[in-house]
């Protein structure tokens, strides 16, 4: 049975661009795999260990910012080049493996100092994790600590270093001395100095005296005016230091050679280090995304429910904070007794967010990410969660709007239960009104018998008195303000709401001469219903104001009072 449905789900609630952000945090490939590798996850044990391990994590962000978070390189492949016997990391390989098993001791070292009554899954997860302090002391004796072989990396480098050393400075002696000479006889300028080229050390002359000095012409200038010579006195100490220079390639060879095999037997273990170090990385970048987002891990239910207070829709929030703007949270509640939600009110009044927030957190959570909400929270787990919004029209397949939607009715009848979430936009339309709210009607009907739990959208006004009068649906409305025509991004769950359209026409210009014949074919039963909604909205927030006034001014009375007793006393 499918967990999720459709295939492009992710695009849909928002979460591929969650996955995007994760990877911008992670500090190499190894955790931008793990984040490729989020999958939705129902089974206790997995799910808890994930959103502890995160949950965790954020907190020690939180309290310390000094946690190690350099040199997180990938070295697996490098290592598991060397299972070959003769194979070798090279250098800056060798350099790479050292700072970041550096770096992986440093984390174990940083989680241990930690109290373990904070940090009991943290310290749990280093369990698995074998360091190998043998490994960096054997790079320690080959590299030094910019990254370069050490010329006591082995008694044999290091005699070839001193020649090389010695044979090199006769070299330059011999040569500035030739240079000077020439000076003096007047064959180059006064202010010449030896060059290389092609790695071999040279003398510029006039070429018109170039064979006044014996030497091998290694280079001319792009004018042909100068000659690079490499005098003959010198050529044969230059040949002798290249053979050294090539004795040196061989034995760091060697050197290299022989680390790779004394390590080969640990490669296993070694290549664990790295699952670790990107296990470490993945939960970091949760944990940074989750510090940002201002999210927590809410006390969990393995039930299908969901009790949720000032919900956030995060990609929302980070879009209007660009704009100095603050997104409204969601108050939203599914419980056995009322395990659908119809909400109604008008468009661009914040429907379709509402149900993006209930997929998008509700997918994250069972991912292993933190969500934001607030911590009076309560959070179920669902099996399945099966989404149908969006205009999915089909050239290759025929299939007109209503007829995608359909298709997802129909998977949607048949593969739900009560672990099932579903999210429903704009429900029923797309066909002629009276028919569509039929079939939506016998298919929300279906849905509650068969106690599946979700949020669904719609203007259909059958389907707000279906709700009204069957028990498992409760009616919401999304606020709005008659007064400024404005939307107020609120969701009120208890009562339908009124999609405003004769208002929103009348506040854009439409003539009232339309307003009045669109009111005599729909019929005034129909205007008034819409009516009633919006006066028992406007009563309802009159004496929720009404209320708060009177709980105010009850405050103060006691305040007074109290202060009066005690004058009174004294």
């Amino acid at each position: 049975m499918s967990k999720i449905y459709p295939d492009n789900f992710e695009v849909k609630i928002g979460f591929d661009r969650v996955r995007e952000l994760l990877k911008g945090i992670c500090l190499s490939p190894l955790g931008q795999e793990r984040v490729d590798e989020i999958e939705f996850m129902t089974k206790p044990g997995k799910l808890s260990f994930e959103l502890a391990l995160t949950d965790e994590f954020a907190k020690l962000l939180q309290d310390s910012d000094n946690f190690p978070a350099n040199y997180f390189y990938d070295m697996r492949q490098a290592l598991s080049m060397i299972r070959t016997e003769g194979r070798f990391m090279d250098v800056n390989e060798l350099f790479n493996l050292k700072r970041s098993l550096e770096t992986i001791i440093a984390i174990v070292r940083f989680i241990k100092q930690q109290k373990d009554e904070n940090y009991p899954t943290l310290k749990k997860l280093l369990e698995q994790v074998q360091v190998f302090p043998y490994v960096k002391d054997r790079i320690d004796r080959i590299l030094d600590q910019h990254g370069k072989i050490r010329d006591n990396a082995s008694p044999e480098l290091a005699q070839i270093r001193r020649d090389l050393f010695a044979k090199q400075g006769n070299v330059s002696k011999r040569l500035h001395s030739i240079l000077k000479q020439a000076q003096r006889d007047g064959l180059i300028e006064d202010d010449a100095s030896v060059s290389i080229r092609d790695g071999r050390p040279v003398i510029p002359i006039s070429s018109a005296l170039k064979r006044r000095i014996s030497g091998i012409v290694h280079d001319e200038s792009s004018t042909g005016k100068t000659s690079y010579i490499e005098p003959s006195e010198v050529v044969e100490l230059n040949n002798e230091i290249r053979e050294l220079e090539y004795a040196e390639k061989r034995e760091i060879v060697k050197i290299l050679v022989e680390f790779a095999d004394d390590i080969r037997p640990y490669l296993d273990d070694l290549l664990g280090q790295y699952e670790f170090l990107g296990t470490i990385d993945f939960v970091r970048a949760k944990a940074r995304l989750a510090n940002r987002m201002e999210a927590i891990k809410p006390k969990i239910v393995w039930e299908s429910q969901l009790e949720w207070v000032k919900a956030v829709h995060p990609l929302l929030k980070f879009n209007l904070e660009k704009e100095n703007r603050n997104v409204v949270p969601l108050n939203i509640t599914l419980t056995p007794k009322d395990h659908l939600l119809l909400i109604s009110g008008p468009n661009a009044g914040g429907k379709s967010v509402c149900l993006k927030t209930v997929g998008l957190l509700q997918y994250m959570l069972q991912c292993g990410l933190l969500i934001p909400i607030h911590d009076s929270s309560l959070a179920g787990i669902f099996d399945q969660i099966f989404i149908d919004i969006g205009d999915e029209q089909s050239i290759e397949n025929d299939l007109s709007t209503y007829s995608s939607h359909l298709m997802n009715m129909k998977f949607f009848v048949k593969n739900t239960n009560e672990r099932t979430l579903v999210l429903i936009d704009e429900f029923g339309t797309g066909t002629e009104p009276m028919l569509g709210g039929a079939i939506a009607e016998a298919i929300l009907n279906q849905l509650n018998q068969m106690g599946t739990f979700g949020v669904i959208t719609t203007h259909y006004t059958n389907l707000k008195h279906f709700a009204s009068g069957t028990e498992g649906i409760a009616n919401g409305a999304m606020m709005y303000d008659a007064h400024r025509m404005e939307p107020l991004f609120q969701l009120e769950i208890g009562k339908p709401g009124s999609s405003f359209a004769f208002e929103i026409a009348r506040k854009i210009g439409m003539p009232e001469v339309i307003l009045q014949e669109a009111t005599d074919k729909i019929g005034k039963d129909h205007i008034d219903f819409d009516k009633h909604l919006r006066d028992i909205l406007r009563d309802k927030r009159y004496w929720e104001s009404k209320r708060q006034r009177i709980r105010q001014v009850e405050k103060t009375l006691e305040d007074v009072s109290g202060r009066y007793e005690e004058d009174k006393a004294e």
